[in-house]
C-alpha cells in the first residue's frame, strides 16, 4: 500500500517535472537569454581571476605584485573569451557594449541585456572574493576595514585614484586608455586588415590587457571599464567599507563615464583612419595558388579550352559535325569569388 502510493507520487511528480523543465529549457535557448548568461559568467570568470590578483598583492606580500595583477586581468579576459566569446562576443565590459551600439554593430535593445549580466557577474565575483579571502582580510586589517591608509582593503575590489593624481588627469588617462583598448580590439578581428590567426583571438586579447597593465597601468589602475569597477565597488558599501568607497577624492564616477567616452572615440578614430583605408586583395578566381587552401567551389578541372581561345570565344562548328569542347557553364554558377 505504501509503496503504491509512493510509486503514484513519484509518477506524479515526473508528469509535473517535465513540462517545467521543458519550458526552463526553450527559455534558456532564447538568443537574449544565452547573450545575458554568456555575458554574467564570462564576466564572473574574469573578475574573479582578477580581483583574486588583486587580494594577493595587497594582502600576501610574498604572493602577489603588480604584474601578478596584470597577468591575473589579463589572462582573466582570456578564459572570459573562451566561456562566452562565441555566443555573446563576451565583451565583459560596458564600455565595449555601448561602443559596438554607438556605432550600429549591435542592436540597442541588447544594451541593458548585456550590461545587466556583465554588473551581476562582476556582483557576484567580487562576493566570492571577499568569501573566499574574508580571514585574509580580517588578519591584514586588524577588523578594521577601510579605503584609505596603511591597512585599506578596499582596493581589492574597485580602483582609487592615486595622490600624485589629481581628478581631471585621472579623467584623461582611463580616456586615452580605454580608446587604445578599442582600437587595438578593432584591429585584432578585423578581417579586412591583419587579424589575429582564427583560434587565438582569446589569447591576443589577454595579452592586450596585459600590455595595457604593465605600461599604463599605476596612474588609476586602469579601471577602463564600468563594469570592472562599479558593481565591486558597490558590494564593497555593502559589505562594511561604507560610504567612503564613494567619496574618497569623488573618484567612483570616472571608471563610469570615462571608459565609454575613450572606447567610442578609440573606435570611430580605427574605423576612420583604418578600417575604411585598410587595402583589400584584388577579387581573384579561387583556383589561384594563392587561394589553394580555402575551401570553396572553384572552377570546374574537366572543362577544357581550345588553344588561343578565351572561354568568352565563339567556337564555330560545321552543321554535320559535333562541338570538340563542351561548352563553358555560366560563370555564376562554376566560380566563387573571395568576398570581402
Amino acid at each position: 500500500m505504501g509503496s503504491g502510493c509512493c510509486f503514484r507520487s513519484t509518477r506524479g511528480s515526473k508528469m509535473v517535472s517535465s513540462p517545467v523543465m521543458t519550458r526552463m529549457q526553450t527559455f534558456l535557448q532564447k538568443e537574449m537569454v544565452r547573450e545575458f548568461l554568456a555575458e554574467l559568467l564570462s564576466t564572473y570568470v574574469m573578475m574573479i581571476f582578477g580581483l583574486g590578483s588583486v587580494a594577493h598583492m595587497v594582502l600576501g606580500d610574498q604572493f602577489g605584485s603588480f604584474l601578478g595583477v596584470n597577468l591575473g586581468f589579463g589572462f582573466g579576459v582570456t578564459m572570459g573569451v573562451h566561456v562566452g566569446g562565441n555566443i555573446s562576443g563576451a565583451h565583459m565590459n560596458a564600455a565595449l557594449t555601448f561602443t559596438n551600439c554607438a556605432l550600429g554593430r549591435m542592436s540597442w535593445k541588447k544594451f541593458p541585456v548585456y550590461v545587466l549580466g556583465q554588473f551581476l557577474g562582476s556582483f557576484l565575483a567580487a562576493a566570492t572574493i571577499y568569501c573566499l579571502f574574508y580571514t585574509a582580510i580580517i588578519d591584514y586589517s586588524g577588523g578594521y576595514l577601510t579605503v584609505t591608509g596603511p591597512t585599506a582593503t578596499a582596493s581589492i575590489f574597485a580602483t582609487y585614484l592615486p595622490d600624485h593624481m589629481t581628478l581631471w588627469r585621472g579623467f584623461l588617462d582611463e580616456v586615452l586608455v580605454t580608446g587604445l583598448l578599442q582600437l587595438c580590439l578593432f584591429a585584432i578581428t578585423d578581417k579586412g586588415n591583419n587579424p589575429a590567426l582564427q583560434g587565438t583571438q582569446a589569447v591576443v586579447i589577454g595579452i592586450l590587457v596585459v600590455i595595457i597593465g604593465v605600461s599604463l597601468g599605476m596612474n588609476t589602475g586602469y579601471a577602463i571599464n564600468p563594469s570592472r569597477d562599479l558593481p565591486p565597488r558597490f558590494f564593497s558599501f555593502l559589505a562594511g567599507w561604507g560610504t567612503q568607497v564613494f567619496r574618497a577624492r569623488d573618484w567612483w564616477w570616472v571608471p563610469v563615464v570615462a571608459p565609454p567616452l575613450g572606447a567610442y572615440l578609440g573606435g570611430i578614430i580605427y574605423l576612420v583612419f583604418i578600417g575604411s583605408t585598410a587595402p583589400r586583395e584584388p577579387q581573384m578566381l579561387e583556383n589561384s595558388p594563392v587561394y589553394e587552401d580555402r575551401r570553396i567551389p572553384v572552377l570546374p578541372k574537366t572543362t577544357s579550352y581550345p588553344p588561343m581561345t578565351s572561354s568568352l570565344t565563339p567556337i564555330s562548328v560545321s552543321p554535320n559535325s559535333r562541338p570538340s569542347v563542351r561548352p563553358v557553364p555560366p560563370l555564376r554558377d562554376s566560380i566563387h569569388l573571395e568576398q570581402f
